[in-house]
């Protein structure tokens, strides 16, 4: 949702290039998540020890992803506006953290 939401309002402050820097920086939280969602799924969990290693895993994954693909848009993309970049990112990163304390009942 606030994926959706950022690069309107980037957009209607910035233009298109705003509007497509903080579609990026929220593209770069989610793809990331699902990449460590991936390599948790992947983990062993036969033993507690596996269960903390699948984790520190997919951590890293996400990590390391974030890290490339944030480089990668601000190499490559001339026009980004970096404060929708990573505004809008940041924010995904913020929903997405706080998503470990929503509870379903």
């Amino acid at each position: 949702m606030a994926t959706v939401v950022l690069p309107l309002v980037a957009g209607i402050m910035a233009g298109v290039h705003g509007a497509m820097s903080a579609t990026l920086g929220g593209l770069v939280s989610i793809v990331s998540g699902i990449a460590a969602a991936v390599v948790a799924s992947l983990g062993r969990a036969g033993s507690a020890g596996g269960v903390v290693v699948g984790a520190l895993t997919a951590e890293a994954v996400k990590v390391g992803l974030v890290i490339l693909l944030l480089w990668l848009v601000l190499a490559t993309y001339r026009d980004v506006v970096v404060l929708a970049f990573i505004g809008s990112f940041l924010v995904t990163v913020l929903i997405f953290s706080m998503a470990f304390f929503v509870r379903e009942y």
